[in-house]
């Protein structure tokens, strides 16, 4: 918890503590839903002991005879034979050839959010004092399922800031391109027939009208900047590789860029990737006095890894407000982890790894 570790892997490791303090064969995390059923939030198995699928994939309902159920009726713990389950849950005992079951309730906040479960295989039933100790344990469990909570509502309130800010930069992007856009190129295309139509002997508003085209034109390129910065068309049509090498080569900054084995990923991803080197290279250009950058990309099954190094004059602390700080928000909201290391004179590292479903 203390090193920010994501929900399930807390759960995970929660899940192993509790049963090989009590030599359990199996025990489970389970989330009593709104609907009277129970989720399985983790499973964890002992080694050597066979592995066994989700009752009912992951969601049982919760009857009124197992251990989970006497639990979050009488708020302590209980166990149950498999043979006394005859519910379709007993069945899955059963056939699992688990013989015991001991539940513990979890409560969070004073309220009953679900159960701890430890399952035993064959008939011999746990030791008398594995209730007291998980209870013992299960305190220290609940504390840490309500930091973990609040991490999670934190991590997907990010998320939907970000996701908000993007829709709102492709609504602005596609409103700069149809609207203001077309205006301009139309006002400049009509500045430029009226300047051909102009006769000779009027040299001087054949000039005000060039300049003033010439600048309208300044203008839209200006425009076409700011959009692309905030959602970069290529990005969607062409992929991220194709969006970064068109990136990178408008800058000053000589760059060398290098992209492993790419497969399309999500767009939110892709987006974030994109923005943070675009901002990496922006510090680079305004701070660093770099002569090189070199970026690299590439990814696991998983995990997609970024890095930008620059050998440029170092001491960045993105907590002096660097755009960085944004985008550090916007990879803890994909999960991810980012890292900026920068000694004085020795160039500045910028370390990104963000997991991902494909």
């Amino acid at each position: 918890m203390a090193r920010g570790a994501s929900p399930p892997v807390i759960f995970d490791a929660a899940a192993k503590a509790l049963g090989c303090l009590i030599k359990a064969d199996y025990t489970t995390i389970n989330r009593r839903e709104a609907d009277q059923t129970m989720s399985i939030v983790t499973l964890y198995r002992a080694p050597g002991v066979p592995e066994i699928d989700l009752p009912f994939g992951g969601r049982w309902p919760l009857k009124e005879d197992t251990a989970s159920a006497a639990a979050l009726r009488t708020h302590r713990p209980a166990r149950r034979a498999a043979e006394a389950i005859r519910s379709e849950v007993g069945d899955w005992h059963r056939a699992t050839h688990v013989g015991h079951v001991v539940a513990c309730p979890v409560i969070v906040e004073d309220r009953l959010w679900g159960t701890m479960a430890c399952l035993y295989i064959g008939s011999e039933p746990p030791p008398d004092d594995t209730e007291e100790r998980m209870a013992k344990f299960v305190e220290l469990l609940n504390s840490t399922i309500a930091q973990a909570e609040t991490r999670a509502e934190l991590i997907a309130s990010r998320a939907r800031l970000v996701a908000n800010a993007d829709a709102t930069r492709r609504r602005i992007e596609r409103d700069l391109h149809d609207g203001v856009q077309q205006h301009l190129i139309s006002l400049a295309l009509q500045l430029r027939a009226a300047e051909a139509n102009v006769p000779p002997e009027h040299g001087e508003l054949r000039r005000q009208l060039s300049d003033t085209a010439q600048g309208l034109s300044d203008v839209l390129t200006e425009l076409q900047e700011i959009s692309r910065g905030l959602q970069p068309p290529m990005l969607a049509r062409r992929g991220l590789p194709a969006a970064l090498k068109a990136l990178v080569s408008r800058s000053p900054v000589p760059v060398e860029l290098r992209i492993g084995a790419y497969r399309r990923l999500p767009e939110k991803l892709e987006v974030t990737i994109y923005y943070l080197v675009s901002e990496a290279l922006t510090n680079v250009l305004k701070y660093a006095h770099a002569s090189v950058v070199r970026i690299e990309l590439g990814g696991e099954e998983s995990e997609i890894h970024l890095t930008v190094r620059d050998d440029g004059i170092g001491g960045a602390d993105p907590a002096r407000g660097s755009g960085l700080t944004g985008l550090g928000d916007r990879v803890r909201a994909l999960g991810g982890t980012i890292q900026v290391t920068s000694p004085a004179g020795c160039g500045t590292s910028l370390a990104v790894t963000i997991p991902f479903r494909s």
